[in-house]
């Protein structure tokens, strides 16, 4: 059987551990690569971003044990090249050589939860969820989408995020002038910023405990910004609000200190959206009284992104991704990649995957 050299968590633990035989790692692996099947298509990655949640996942959130040795393969958010096609293959359109990007999960249409309207919990999704830390990996066409001429394959590899975002804002039900909070400046949350300036929000703000990270979110749409180190999140937030808070609150930073202080500052009527991951174990106190009986929010949380990547695609040209897109390893370098992913010091990693490709 074909094997690709992936990169892969091994030691199941959390990346961060100083004990070395207990720690998370991540390492090159050869796993066995799938073969060809009628309606499927295979792409020579070019690119391949660190998203956050392959740390966790090398973490082992998903459920695997901690102490593992079983290789769980990474990396889903690509950009690359139709290298072949399956005889069947054709619905889309797509020819080899065609530049494309894609949804690493393939919603089949046919369970309870995709004729219910819910394909993000989809009972088949993960058939089709193949690596993308590897040089080639192969896809359901119902996967793949052509990227537009003016989008590089540095700047595609974004459509899987730009998804979730999508998704974000059919959950919010923008609309022109509401009050935006947006809690944590990384790639998702910068994403948000900019598309939640074409809606049109305004007191648009960023809480990110990060400098470099603020600066970079008032180039971007941000009216205010927050330094959660150094103020008072709901004192300041009530103030540049007129003391009502925020419409919508998107929690893009996955963290169990920010995410307690996002209800005070949520709007009445408002929208708080938990769109990050969170330890598994981590428990919030909640006075349901205060916030769903007397304010009346509405509390919700992003999983992944049905129905949303046509529009993503379309999105991709609107918006300035170069600062998503300046730090580059490449593959054989995939273990540093990570260790520069845990620093904090990168807007967006993205490791390319085969160096012909640009």
């Amino acid at each position: 059987m074909k094997t690709m050299k992936t990169l892969c968590g091994v030691y199941v633990g959390d990346m961060k551990d100083p004990n070395p035989e207990t720690r998370g790692k991540v390492a090159l692996v050869d796993l066995p690569f799938p073969e060809l099947g009628p309606q499927d298509v295979r792409i020579k990655v070019a690119y391949c971003a660190i998203c956050g949640s392959d740390p966790h996942c090398v973490g082992g959130c998903f459920g695997q044990e901690p102490g593992s040795t079983e290789p769980i393969p990474l990396g889903h958010e690509i950009s690359g090249v139709v290298v072949e096609l399956g005889p069947e293959a054709h619905h889309k359109g797509l020819k080899v050589g065609d530049r494309v990007a894609g949804n690493f999960l393939r919603f089949c249409g046919g369970c309870y939860y995709c004729q219910n309207g819910q394909q993000q919990f989809c009972e088949n999704g993960q058939a089709y969820n193949r690596p993308g830390f590897a040089s080639e990996l192969i896809w359901h066409e119902d996967q793949v989408y052509k990227l537009p001429d003016e989008i590089s394959l540095k700047e595609g590899c974004l459509l899987e995020p730009m998804s979730i975002i999508i998704r974000m804002m059919d959950k919010a039900q923008m609309k022109a002038g509401m009050r935006v909070c947006v809690c944590g400046g990384g790639p998702i949350g910068l994403l948000a910023l900019q598309t939640l300036s074409l809606y049109g929000a305004t007191s648009l703000t960023m809480i990110e405990p990060i400098a470099d990270r603020r600066e970079l979110a008032m180039q971007l749409g941000a009216q205010y910004t927050i330094d959660p180190t150094s103020e008072d999140v709901v004192q300041r937030a009530m103030a540049l609000t007129d003391g009502r808070g925020y419409d919508v609150v998107l929690d893009c930073s996955g963290s169990a200190h920010a995410a307690p202080t996002l209800l005070p500052i949520t709007a009445k009527g408002g929208m708080l959206i938990y769109g990050a991951q969170y330890p598994n174990d981590y428990e919030m106190p909640f006075n349901i009284s205060q916030y769903c009986y007397f304010n009346e929010i509405t509390i919700t949380g992003v999983f992944v992104a049905p129905y949303a990547y046509p529009r993503a695609l379309q999105m991709l040209t609107r918006l300035n991704l170069d600062v998503l897109t300046q730090t580059v390893f490449d593959l054989e370098d995939g273990v540093a990649a990570f260790d520069a992913q845990l620093t904090g010091k990168y807007p967006k990693i993205l490791i390319k995957c085969n160096p012909d490709l640009e």
